[in-house]
């Protein structure tokens, strides 16, 4: 007879794991994972990574899933290569050759790379790839892919801030297009990899694509499963870092503790701010997360907020220094 199963008991954990992804495996599978590793009652991660990615994948857990939806929206750095001369069905490794055509070495001198890099930075147009996980009638393009059939795509607009294009060869000497891309949300690095080569004449796939830096949190900062899994509990959970990580750029208020209460319950408090768009909200003893908000004609206006459970469990769980911000100071974070 098998033994029975041991019933892992979850328990509240607040915070954000930053995890480097590694190949061949989806976000959802990395977050299940440490989820499990945690013993975390609830998570969610902070927009997908396909499994021939690896790289910067924020981990969301308890309150900081509020705030995951700030990731999604955040500029994004890649670092991709992309083979020349070879496209395929997917735009990467995976798929199967449609066309192969010679390289042309007039096409990668420094003055045509430099001339493709500037038209390729800025705004841009992207058709999406049949093989993404965007929707179209309620199913996953992949899907229709899968199944043989291609639909219209609407292109989108995205924007590249900064690219920077290198020449290089893979292990069989193979030319290739090293990319570090610097691009807003929904860019398509696949597609930017087919385009650029499309431009340089001969066509091009990714053979390689690394997330570097996601909303200013860079893959140093990230540990992999594999040493997740080897620390202990305690270790574990020191590897997390609290919810405000999530909130870089923001302004950061202090109130005391009446204001802190009143903002919490859902009222706006009047100060001598400066309007802001995107503020994070802290008391000032205990020294805690309240929430996110914004100042508009002096006024501080809550747009999402932790509950007062999940504050508890944080200063629970979370050593706290003694020094304090003075009530409504301003600073960024």
């Amino acid at each position: 007879m098998n033994a029975p199963r041991t019933r892992v008991v979850r328990r509240p954990v607040h915070g954000v794991l930053l995890i480097d992804k590694p190949l061949g495996i989806t976000s959802n599978d990395a977050l299940q994972k440490a989820k499990w590793l945690l013993r975390a009652e609830k998570a969610g991660h902070t927009g997908t990574l396909d499994p021939l990615a690896s790289g910067v994948l924020p981990l969301c857990f308890g309150a900081a899933t509020k705030f995951s939806q700030l990731q999604l929206e955040a500029a994004k750095t890649y670092e991709a290569i992309a083979l020349l001369g070879t496209t395929t069905t997917t735009g990467d490794a995976e798929g199967e050759v449609l066309q192969q055509c010679p390289v042309d070495p007039l096409q990668l001198t420094p003055e045509r790379l430099a001339a493709v890099q500037q038209q390729f930075t800025g705004p841009i147009r992207q058709v999406p790839p049949m093989h993404s996980a965007l929707k179209k009638d309620g199913k996953a393009l992949y899907e229709y892919a899968r199944a043989g059939i291609t639909v219209e795509r609407a292109p989108r607009d995205v924007v590249i801030h900064a690219l920077n294009l290198a020449l290089t060869h893979n292990s069989q000497a193979q030319q290739a297009i090293k990319m570090i891309v610097f691009c807003s949300k929904g860019t398509y690095i696949r597609t930017l990899g087919e385009d650029i080569g499309a431009a340089l004449g001969c066509g091009a796939h990714l053979t390689f694509l690394r997330r570097i830096d996601t909303g200013g949190i860079g893959v140093e900062r990230c540990i992999t499963l594999a040493q997740l899994e080897a620390m202990d509990e305690d270790a574990r959970l020191a590897r997390l870092e609290p919810p405000e990580a999530l909130l870089a750029g923001h302004v950061r208020v202090t109130l005391d503790s009446d204001n802190a209460g009143r903002f919490l319950s859902g009222l706006r408090r009047r100060g001598t701010w400066p309007d802001a768009p995107a503020v994070a909200v802290f008391a000032d003893h205990p020294r805690a997360l309240l929430g996110v908000g914004h100042i508009a004609g002096g006024e501080l206006v809550p747009d999402r907020l932790l509950s007062p459970l999940e504050i508890q469990q944080i200063l629970e769980s979370t050593p706290h220094s003694a020094s304090m911000a003075h009530s409504g100071t301003l600073e960024k974070l």
